[in-house]
């Protein structure tokens, strides 16, 4: 941890990113503090009728929806389901990969062909097709969405970390721990997933931006929850409202966000990625 917050201090692609996240991440603890209507209150103007599609105004700093609700409010409670879905997705996949991973590469033999070739099949599944189908059957929800990308995207962390677990299982001090007499679970998790941590901290940002985005292709496409507001909802009602050209103030905010906050996983991930390969520093 130390050495990943120097790396940021220094690398100024890693400090952005992580002040972008952070700035997201605040906004979200503190949204219902921030926002100032409800998100989902239809307002009136005096005279009773709806304040539909209003401009960006010193009253609704980012205009009004179609049916009159205020966009800056959606745009700040959204923002928790797309920081809750990715950092919830980033945990668990980096947990999930980076087990199985040391469990396949550790024991080898059947252990390692079973649990492979259990990747192999997640990898024949395409990612989206699987995420609506899965959706679609539970029913939308962001426990849904969350267990869709964990459940597909796991796959990519655990063959990486797989193949670190081959080069570093048969080193002299790997060795020399087995012939100490510790057992296979203390070795597994005291003296291997160490090294392969910085690893696994790579993913855990890559996959929070990807986790981010595939939350936003679900909603966009009508599968999101109806009844919480997220940034690919706020879109999905946008271009089914067909206001895509009349009301640009309305679909632009969450496209901007969405891609500060996918960006700054992959800003942190390469910052990361350099305390796992030094020579990146240098090119």
């Amino acid at each position: 941890m130390k050495n990943l917050l120097t790396l940021l201090r220094k690398n100024k692609i890693g400090a952005v990113g992580f002040i972008i996240f952070s700035f997201f991440v605040i906004i979200a603890i503190f949204a219902e503090y921030i926002a100032p209507y409800n998100p989902m209150e239809i307002l009136f103007h005096p005279d009773g009728s709806v304040k539909r599609l209003l401009p960006p105004s010193t009253e609704h700093l980012l205009g009004t929806t179609y049916m009159g609700r205020d966009i800056f409010s959606q745009m700040v409670i959204g923002s928790r389901i797309a920081v809750l879905v990715g950092c919830i997705s980033a945990v668990c996949v980096a947990f999930i990969g980076t087990n199985v991973g040391l469990i396949a590469g550790y024991f080898g033999g059947k252990v390692d062909r079973v649990l492979m070739g259990i990747v192999d099949i997640m990898y024949g599944l395409p990612f989206l097709p699987f995420a609506l189908i899965l959706v679609s059957v539970l029913g939308p929800g962001v426990q849904n969405v969350i267990l869709a990308i964990v459940l597909i995207t796991w796959r990519n962390s655990s063959r990486v970390i797989r193949s670190q677990v081959l080069s570093i299982k048969n080193r002299t001090f790997i060795e020399a721990v087995k012939l100490s007499g510790a057992s296979d679970t203390r070795i597994l998790y005291k003296h291997i997933a160490p090294n392969v941590m910085p690893i696994s901290l790579v993913y855990v940002a890559t996959t929070m931006a990807s986790a981010i985005m595939s939350e936003s292709s679900i909603s966009f496409l009508g599968l999101g929850d109806p009844m919480q507001v997220s940034w690919g909802r706020i879109l999905f009602t946008c271009y089914s409202s067909q206001a895509v050209f009349k009301a640009p103030w309305w679909i632009i905010p969450p496209g901007i966000a969405i891609t500060l906050l996918v960006l700054s996983g992959y800003m942190m991930g390469r910052a990361i990625e350099e305390i796992v390969n030094p020579k990146l520093r240098e090119r």
